[in-house]
């Protein structure tokens, strides 16, 4: 039997794919997780990898991927401050729903458009 959350913050979900979704829903927290499954990461290198997203977004993504611990935040005492943020080991749970979004969005690209490699190739030049 699951232990019971405070009422003040357990919420209800129909299905577990809603609680999934609301920790690494929307457009941003996939890419993140994405990245930095490649490695520890700095928020400059983020921003350099996820083109599009503003400072602070990407600070508002990051602080609701470390609230939800999928995220840790290292912070050095240097000067100027050094940041890097990692998956979690409960972050990582979340590499194969990921890895099959990947190759189903790879497939949908090679359905729609034909040669999918072409599309990335331009994606990443733009």
């Amino acid at each position: 039997m699951r232990e019971q959350m405070d009422d003040s913050v357990q919420k209800k979900y129909q299905i577990g794919v809603e609680a999934a979704l609301e920790v690494m829903g929307g457009k941003w927290k996939p890419l993140i997780i994405y990245h930095l499954m490649t490695g520890r990461k700095r928020t400059s290198e983020l921003r350099r990898l996820i083109p599009g997203i503003t400072q602070k977004m990407l600070t508002t993504q990051l602080r609701g991927l470390e609230k939800d611990e999928i995220i840790t935040r290292q912070v050095y005492n240097e000067v100027p401050p050094k940041v890097e943020y990692e998956l979690t080991p409960y972050g990582w749970g979340l590499k194969p729903a990921l890895d099959h979004l990947c190759y189903w969005g790879e497939d949908h690209l090679d359905k729609i458009y034909g040669d999918k490699s072409k599309v990335l190739e331009e994606f990443h030049d733009s």
